[in-house]
């Protein structure tokens, strides 16, 4: 990072700014740059002891009783004699007990082995495993019992699967034999979703990313396709949407509240109402048609006087299609972003896989193996999350600052006839060598709120089913402050990243000042944001109306 150049404006020698781009410039809010690197030391420190002692092959590929990774060649463990076979050609986990199959303590209360194929067909004897032995080369019991010893029930008592084996079929990524039967099938789900239930909120995410990867990944290009649909629409038909919307804003309302009047006279003018609770909804529909009556007025009347500031709206949309027609990149800067946060959630996912999978070996009774996490190993879980929220953040700010920058450098331009030729890598040079620090502080903010959310959202989901009804209107009402907290904050942010692009002031003083800025044109900024957003809505609504026709397992 270059921090060379002078630094011509401040707030105490320029309290009215010019908000013109600034020549020169100097670094801003650096210590927050250095503790955002000191922050990813220990993240990469994180994801280095996260590969060195996980193992997420045993997640993804499942693992037997005794320690060995189905589908791979193991080491042996020190104490288990089983364990360190080579099962590169037993790529299924199939369990002993799997109708009657159990969690407890944390545990699955039934014996589990590496095997070639799941069973087709049920088996209903000794003879019949053994048969299946032979043929499909799938030896259903313990790797010390041989095939011979398959029919003598005094061996095979404790080490061949319980009778009868229910028909199995395997999961495509987890590899696990399910039981198809209808009985055995419903227990085994039951106890799954008992030990999901159970497990850590960190093995929550784990579970439900790799289960909707592929939903996931489709459904994040599709919104892509579809915002660059909606760009499209909104380039020509801006100005007429927001005549639409004034319309169909004025004409419902009164339309509601004629309804409403009607109800009412017909209901009080009726002679068979005598119940009580006849005569209340007779009142109920008059104060909801005074309601009504009296949000349309002030509608109607909000919208005769800001009726020319409606057409700062349609200006709006005019200079963004015009700043889109000529910087046509601007619209793949966020299609790079996507790119770089969806390498990084790869990275995040792959090392809280190896954390979740991190623990040491230990032999319990009769050679089975039990790995175990270590205690210190969920604060690194808390610490790679805050990794995520804080450097995903980084990201979109980063995005934000790059396209404020290429906005800036055509729309506030000193010179409008020498315009950069690269508007937009000028804006990623600029601010990755002046103000990375106010980014890396402005995403702080955000997620400084963000993790509250979070455990409150956490706490009230573990308390759903329960009697403590007030614990939960108040964790309720928590989240609903700060998410509103968070919404506002995000809105300043963004306003304070195009004061930053324009003026090079550090964060705090581009924060005080976009926000004295919205605040003495609050009622520009209400009108520009009201129709603005509907017409954003529109096209998130078109989106979202396609996601909920996925079916989302």
């Amino acid at each position: 990072m270059s921090c060379c150049g002078q630094y011509e404006v401040s707030a105490a020698d320029e309290p009215h700014r010019e908000w013109r781009p600034q020549i020169y410039r100097r670094c801003t809010d650096v210590p927050w740059l250095v503790i955002f690197f000191v922050f990813w030391v220990g993240m990469v420190f994180i994801a280095g002891y996260a590969v060195t002692v996980g193992a997420a092959e045993r997640l993804i590929f499942g693992y037997d009783s005794y320690g060995n990774i189905c589908g791979r060649k193991n080491s042996p463990i020190k104490g288990a004699s089983l364990s360190g076979q080579d099962m590169t050609s037993r790529k299924h986990v199939f369990f002993l007990n799997t109708c009657k199959m159990d969690f407890t303590d944390h545990k699955i209360n039934s014996l589990s082995i590496c095997v070639s194929s799941c069973p087709q067909e049920e088996l209903n004897g000794l003879e019949e495993i053994k048969h299946f032995a032979q043929y499909n080369g799938s030896y259903l019991c313990l790797y010390n019992l041989n095939i011979s010893d398959y029919t003598e029930p005094s061996k095979a008592a404790h080490l061949c699967p319980t009778l009868p084996v229910p028909p199995s079929k395997s999961l495509p990524l987890f590899n696990r034999c399910v039981p198809q039967t209808p009985a055995c099938y419903s227990h085994f789900i039951l106890a799954l979703i008992h030990m999901v239930n159970e497990s850590d909120f960190f093995q929550h995410i784990i579970s439900g990313i790799i289960m909707s990867k592929e939903y996931i990944i489709g459904l994040c290009f599709f919104a892509v396709a579809l915002a660059f649909i909606m760009v499209a629409v909104f380039r020509y038909i801006a100005e007429l949407l927001v005549h639409i919307f004034i319309t169909l804003v004025i004409f419902g309302l009164l339309f509601v509240s004629g309804v409403l009047w009607w109800l009412y006279y017909d209901k009080s003018h009726d002679p068979t109402i005598i119940l009580e609770t006849e005569m209340e909804n007779t009142r109920a529909l008059l104060g909801f048609a005074i309601v009504a009556t009296t949000i349309s007025v002030i509608i109607i009347v909000l919208t005769l006087v800001m009726r020319k500031r409606v057409n700062l709206t349609i200006q709006l949309f005019r200079m963004a299609s015009s700043l889109i027609q000529d910087v046509p990149l601007v619209l793949l800067q966020p299609l790079w972003t996507f790119l770089i946060l969806a390498l990084f959630w790869t990275y995040w996912v792959a090392v809280l896989l190896s954390l979740g999978t991190a623990g040491n070996a230990y032999v319990i009774a009769d050679d089975q193996v039990e790995y175990r996490s270590v205690y210190a190993i969920r604060y690194m879980w808390w610490y790679h999350l805050i990794g995520l929220i804080w450097t995903s953040e980084f990201l979109l700010a980063c995005q934000q600052m790059a396209i404020a920058g290429a906005v800036v450098c055509c729309y506030f331009n000193r010179d409008k006839h020498n315009l950069p030729s690269y508007p937009i890598l000028s804006s990623i040079s600029r601010f990755f060598n002046y103000h990375l620090g106010t980014v890396a502080k402005g995403s702080f903010i955000i997620t400084l709120v963000r993790i509250p959310r979070i455990i409150l959202l956490y706490v009230y989901s573990s308390l759903k089913g329960k009697e403590n009804a007030c614990a939960r209107c108040l964790l309720k009402s928590c989240q609903c402050c700060l998410c509103c907290c968070e919404k506002c904050l995000q809105y300043l942010n963004q306003n304070a990243y195009i004061a930053t692009a324009i003026n090079g002031t550090n964060f705090c003083t581009s924060a005080k000042d976009a926000f004295l800025l919205i605040v003495n044109n609050a009622l520009n900024v209400a009108t520009i944001n009201c129709f603005g957003d509907f017409l954003l809505f529109l096209g998130k609504s078109l989106e979202d109306s396609w996601h909920s026709t996925t079916p989302v397992t």
